[in-house]
């Protein structure tokens, strides 16, 4: 049996992921993206007929004595996802070396 060409499979997930993109900006040029906050609090406004008040400050912002600077915002937010994305690679790179060690002691004939 013929194996396919897998540079023909990058280029159609390559033209995939460049719709996916692509398409949004084009179909609706002026939308607004707006964060989940915004949407959440609008919500809440409309269920409750009041508008939504936050029941804590953020830490930071209360130590600081204001508002975070949005590049301040923009590097935690990053930090944090380094971090997880950190976690997540260990424990799946942890996850394969040991599968490959539990399969080369079975190999061996030793019990592991």
């Amino acid at each position: 049996m013929k194996q396919r060409s897998s540079k023909g499979l990058v280029l159609v997930l390559l033209g995939i992921v460049l719709l996916i993109v692509i398409a949004p900006l084009v179909l609706r040029p002026g939308a607004a993206f707006g964060g989940s906050d915004d949407a959440g609090s609008e919500m809440v406004a409309e269920v409750t007929g009041e508008a939504y008040e936050p029941w804590f400050t953020p830490v930071l912002e209360t130590a600081l004595g204001g508002e975070l600077p949005g590049e301040i915002e923009s590097l935690l937010f990053c930090v944090q996802t380094g971090i997880g994305v950190g976690v997540i690679a260990f424990a799946l790179g942890r996850w394969v070396e040991r599968k490959k060690w539990m399969d080369r002691m079975k190999g061996d004939g030793e019990a592991p």
